[in-house]
Formats: structure tokens, sequence, C-alpha cells
């Protein structure tokens, strides 16, 4: 039987493999490999549990774009080490290890995606949106994308990594729906206008005052949708109490500019590097073996070659 394509959330994997091991593990250079390690360690774990056909591993080609900065300027700010070239704030110490990861993806042969001007984010929902043949499994510690979630035509899920792979949880429609309150039919949406409403300030979203999480999906489960609630508060003898219609005016540049930057998008023109189709043996096993003892990779490369065989 044909398994999944995963869709790997790829810098989400290597921050959290950065921040869960030592820097301790480093090549005879002293250059730290932990995020590398990690890394591999994460694939090897989602081809034995999870057992896909196809993988690809997605990538920022822009890790805040333009089209979110100019709807809501706050978008990520917070996170920008240099204003003037729109570079993002990561450790010293992790910045050398990604053209590392990079490079094992291409030795390996596994697929790597990318669109201009848009994050991963949206790599993945247009991948997972377009997807017609398998089921879909996401692989994330973000909760951002339980938006992507969906019954039909065909199932995407979200394999749930922000507590541990110990920990691992699969997220579809009605898991989703539980956990937050939302309407299952329709619980990939409405977690992203929950979200919105909701706000993030590790995005650099302020959300609408005095809406938290359960408000915001309780809102959006009543009235259907963020447009359906913005609509309903602007009607004569509006169903909305007062006091989130206030809220809502009071936030109307938020409001408006909200659902763009929240929601992923779903039709980036992504391009897929190569074949997605889980290889069953490395393109290039000399690279990898040359990679593995020059960066003192150890084993985690001999785990991913393990699982890929």
């Amino acid at each position: 039987m044909s398994g999944p394509l995963a869709l790997l959330d790829s810098a989400s994997l290597y921050f959290r493999a950065f921040y869960a091991l030592p820097d301790s593990m480093r090549a005879p250079d002293g250059q730290p490999v932990n995020a590398v390690r990690g890394f591999a360690d994460a694939i090897a774990r989602v081809l034995t549990d999870r057992r896909p056909s196809r993988l690809v591993a997605c990538l920022d080609a822009d890790w805040r774009p333009a089209f979110r900065v100019k709807a809501l300027p706050s978008y990520k700010t917070h996170r920008v080490a240099d204003p003037k070239n729109n570079i993002e704030e990561v450790p010293d110490a992790l910045t050398p290890q990604i053209p590392i990861i990079l490079d094992l993806l291409d030795a390996f042969g596994i697929a790597t995606a990318e669109a201009d001007g848009y994050e991963a984010d949206d790599v993945i929902g247009t991948l997972a949106a377009k997807e017609g043949v398998d089921p879909v499994e996401v692989i994330t510690g973000d909760r951002d994308l339980f938006q992507v979630v969906r019954a039909k035509p065909t199932p995407v899920s979200v394999v749930y990594v922000g507590a541990g792979w110990a920990k691992v949880q699969t997220y579809g429609p009605a898991e989703v729906a539980a956990r937050y309150g939302l309407p299952v039919a329709n619980a990939g949406p409405a977690y992203a206008d929950m979200a919105a409403l909701r706000g993030d300030p590790s995005d650099g979203l302020p959300g609408v005052t005095g809406i938290g999480e359960k408000t915001a999906a309780k809102l959006i489960t009543r009235f259907g949708s963020f447009e359906g609630l913005v609509a309903a508060a602007a009607q004569d003898n509006s169903p909305v109490p007062l006091r989130w219609r206030e809220a809502l005016a009071a936030e109307a540049k938020y409001v408006a500019a909200a659902p763009l930057v929240v929601r992923v998008a779903v039709d980036a023109s992504v391009t897929v590097d190569r074949d997605d189709r889980v290889p069953d043996k490395p393109r290039d096993l000399d690279r990898v073996r040359e990679l593995q003892e020059r960066w003192n990779l150890s084993a985690s490369v001999d785990r991913l070659l393990a699982a890929l065989a």
C-alpha cells in the first residue's frame, strides 16, 4: 500500500533540534552540528514511524514575505536582525548548520521545495491543498499549521512534535475541533480564523484586544468565519455582543489585515527540486559518507541510512 506524503516544516524541526540537543555535538573543526544531527534523526524517525512513500522538506524562500509585512508591518518585527536586508535573527551557532542540512538532503536525494516570496508554511499549504492522490502528514512543531487539516478530498493531518517525539500527537479535523472548541466540518480554516482573532505575539500579531482563545473560538463557531463575524458586527441590530463589536471597530486596521497574514497560501508557485518519492538508497552514498566524516554526524547518518533501507 502507498504511504502518505510527508511534508516537513524544516525550519521548525531544525530549530527544535538546535535547542533540544547540546552544542557539545561538534565537527572535528569545532563547528556545532547539533541541529544537523537532530534534523537527520527527525527524518529517520518520520521514515520509520510514519512510513511515507513520498517526502518533501519544505523551506523558507522568504521568512517574512513582503505581502504580509505590507498588510501588517508588525509581522515578525521583533525577530528581524537586519531591517535593511530583512534578515532573520538566528543563533550564530545555527546559521552555518543550515547549509550542511541542505547538503545532506541533496546527498540522500530527499526532495526539497520552496516558493519565491513565500514561507515554508505557504509551501506546505499549497502542496497539501493540491494533493489529490495520497493522504498528507505535515510534520511540525508549529501549531499554526493546524489550519491545513482536512478530511477530503484527501485527508491532511498534522503530526505535532511540539512536546517532543516521545509525546507526538496527530491532529486531523476531529482532534483540532475537540481541542479548541471549533466545528469539525471546517476545523482547519476555523483554526486560522480563531488564531487571527486571538493574535500571536511570537509572530507580531496583536490580535483583537480582549478576545482570547476561547472567546475567539466561540465567535468563529457562531458566525462561521472571520469574515462572517466582521459582517455580522457591521449589521444593524447586530447579533454580535456590543463589547466585541467595539473591540473589532477599535482594531479595524488589524481586522482588515489579519486574514491575509495568518492564513497560509494555497496557490504559491512551488518548486520541488526532484522526485518526491522516498529513495530506497542515497543518491550519492560516497558524498553521504564524506559529509558524515567531515561533520562528525556519526550515528545520525547511520540511522537515516537504516531508515531508508
